[in-house]
């Protein structure tokens, strides 16, 4: 992956080195500089560039220095981090920039294969910082885990930016309901029930994620899961049919029922979607989720099957029906639909 740096300095001898001394590396495609002679130029610089993922900057420069810069990058992208080149010796700015939260200091005179190194690190550390945030936008069973000190890396500016960022992908969108589990919240206590749910969705949860799918979001006693890429449909059925499995494979003793076996109702449906980040900026709070049209046929086709069925439609029939066991279903009327639709019921 290309790393962005922008290097800071108002000496222009600098850039004439880095390019220089890194020329194999950017003809290669592995670095891309960028140059600003201050601190103000750089915001500029931060500002029409996001994808920036390293600052490299002078401590002593005009108009805005180098300690000024850092304090106010974090306001434009916190995710960015600074390696600050200063003077040997110059022990009381570098301890400066390190409190204003500089990442690492190089000192002059530059050794080029050590500052190579630390803009490895950086590099490294910042893209994973991305990789991180891009995982709990695109999967919120992770906030579970993920501290809140993490999520707020997400300023206002980039939450209200995340809120646009929109796009019309090609999915399979996965609906599976534990059936009759509402009787079941409330014949049991809470604690019991909470204990449940959390169980049957870590088994539900593992077999989305062994097939690359992603929890979409978890609804009640629901989950809606997101399924991309290459044979993503083959790939949800595959997650559906080991959702089933390992769920009907479960027997709990409830003071309701003492054999209980849970079970579970499944739809399945593939198309274009729209994918981004619904939510309000007022209240700071997003969800990275699909919408549309394809989604909401999904979740009628869960809401059709009986325990045990997992529903597919007649298309998607036709696309797998030499990797799958299926059965018609009969014809169904759904919700917002003119006409009745032919379903199939996925065996094996």
């Amino acid at each position: 992956m290309k790393a962005k740096i922008l290097v800071v300095d108002d000496e222009q001898d600098l850039e004439l080195l880095i390019k220089q001394k890194f020329r194999r590396q950017i003809r290669g495609g592995d670095y891309e500089f960028l140059f600003a002679q201050n601190g103000f130029e750089a915001l500029t610089q931060l500002q029409q560039h996001a994808d920036i993922d390293v600052v490299l900057s002078d401590i002593n420069m005009p108009e805005m220095d180098g300690l000024t810069l850092l304090v106010k990058m974090a306001d434009v992208n916190p995710i960015i981090k600074a390696v600050m080149v200063s003077a040997y010796g110059d022990m009381d700015n570098i301890r400066t920039a390190m409190n204003r939260g500089a990442f690492d200091f190089v000192c002059k005179p530059v050794n080029f294969e050590d500052l190579e190194m630390t803009m490895l690190k950086t590099v490294k550390h910042v893209q994973q910082l991305r990789e991180t945030l891009q995982a709990v936008k695109e999967n919120n069973i992770l906030r579970m885990y993920v501290d809140e000190n993490v999520l707020k890396f997400m300023t206002r500016s980039e939450f209200e930016t995340s809120l646009t960022a929109n796009e019309l992908i090609t999915a399979t969108i996965l609906f599976v309901d534990i059936c009759g589990f509402t009787s079941i919240a409330e014949r049991e206590k809470p604690n019991t029930v909470v204990s449940l749910i959390n169980k049957y969705f870590d088994l539900i949860v593992k077999q989305i994620i062994n097939q690359e799918g992603y929890v979409d979001k978890f609804m009640g006693d629901a989950v809606m899961a997101v399924f991309q890429g290459e044979y993503h449909l083959d790939r949800a059925i595959e997650a559906a049919l080991g959702i089933r499995a390992s769920i009907e494979s479960v027997r709990d003793t409830l003071d309701s029922e003492p054999d209980y076996q849970p079970r579970v109702s499944i739809g399945i449906n593939s198309g274009e979607v729209v994918s981004g980040n619904i939510g309000s900026a007022a209240l700071r709070r997003l969800d990275y989720t699909v919408i549309g049209d394809v989604v909401n046929t999904a979740q009628r086709l869960q809401g059709a099957a009986q325990a045990g069925q997992i529903f597919i439609t007649e298309t998607a029939y036709q696309e797998v029906k030499e990797s799958f066991q299926c059965e018609p279903a009969g014809s169904f009327q759904l919700k917002n639909k003119a006409e009745s639709v032919v379903l199939y019921q996925v065996v094996s």
